[in-house]
């Protein structure tokens, strides 16, 4: 039990529709003999996440069912088209009507940010003003851990596929290097499938 325990609640984003994977849903892509939405779940849990929200959008439908969430919130972005903002700010507002103090994010679509990398970021949460990144030889990645106090913001420049990027520009982020544990590489195109596992 750790001093964050209950407090962070993690958010796998998971609704991206693949538009340049062939329309394959990321969440779907099979790393390690099970769906990838289900492989990043199950990071953050071991990292010490203990609630996890998933958002959904491209055939949400089939993610579930052929993914195993019955631990999850799962909530679905039905303007999931619209870019990873709107998906961040479903995200947010769950784990919010849940009197989190935190979300962790996480996107689905980077297997090489493993459960040390988490677990790195979760040990920087410090109560609702905590704003902590992974970074990765300095270059600010994901996960990222935005404390309540910063998710009116974060959720008011959210939009498109921009997700906070203006917002942790314009705020001062703690880097937690996480390098020498992990690697941020995104499964984005078809020559990234060679990636998985």
């Amino acid at each position: 039990m750790t001093h964050n325990e209950g407090q962070v609640v993690g958010v796998v984003l998971a609704a991206g529709g693949g538009r340049r994977l062939g329309g394959r849903p990321k969440a779907l892509l099979v790393h390690r003999g099970r769906p990838l939405v289900e492989h990043a779940v199950a990071v953050l849990r071991a990292a010490g996440v203990a609630r996890v929200h998933v958002v959904l959008g491209a055939a949400a439908g089939d993610v579930r069912e052929a993914a195993r969430l019955e631990d999850c919130v799962v909530v679905e972005n039905a303007a999931w088209a619209e870019g990873m903002g709107g998906s961040l700010r479903a995200g947010i507002e769950s784990a919010g009507a849940m009197g989190a103090g935190a979300v962790l994010v996480a996107l689905v679509d980077q297997p090489g940010v493993g459960t040390e990398a988490v677990r790195r970021v979760l040990e920087a949460y410090e109560g609702e003003e905590s704003l902590v990144s992974a970074a990765y030889d300095g270059v600010r990645g994901h996960p990222v851990l935005f404390g309540a106090a910063h998710w009116a913001g974060v959720t008011a420049s959210a939009t498109g596929d921009r997700g906070a990027r203006a917002y942790l520009k314009a705020h001062t982020v703690r880097l937690v290097e996480c390098g020498d544990v992990a690697e941020a590489y995104d499964i984005d195109v078809e020559a990234d499938l060679g990636r998985l596992e």
